[in-house]
């Protein structure tokens, strides 16, 4: 190992976390969809009896920060249940629900 990666694995990314973002958005509905270069992840809260979604976020990332954000996600459930027990998916029979603006939405034919 170099001196630089020593010096790069030495420094921790600050992160500034302003008291607006910080709250936090709620959601209970997520679309993702993509294209040849890019994943859009739109963040929508649906409430019983309307039968409109609103998306009160938008994140469009490159593939491989999906790939990163995936493997993170995942990493992520299994601690939560190694702490917390098994999540409950209420319907583990229930496939995914595609919206797809663009793309094919992430399923495969």
């Amino acid at each position: 190992m170099d001196n630089n990666n020593q010096n790069q694995e030495g420094q921790q990314l600050q992160i500034d976390l302003s008291p607006e973002i910080a709250k936090g958005v709620y959601t209970n509905f997520q679309i993702i969809s993509h294209s040849s270069s890019e994943f859009v992840l739109d963040f929508a809260t649906l409430l019983p009896g309307v039968p409109k979604a609103t998306v009160t976020s938008r994140v469009i990332i490159a593939p491989e920060h999906a790939l990163r954000l995936l493997a993170a996600l995942q990493d992520n459930v299994v601690r939560y249940e190694k702490e917390f027990g098994k999540i409950d998916r209420h319907d583990p029979n229930q496939e995914p629900r595609t919206i797809a603006p663009f793309g094919n939405g992430g399923v495969d034919a």
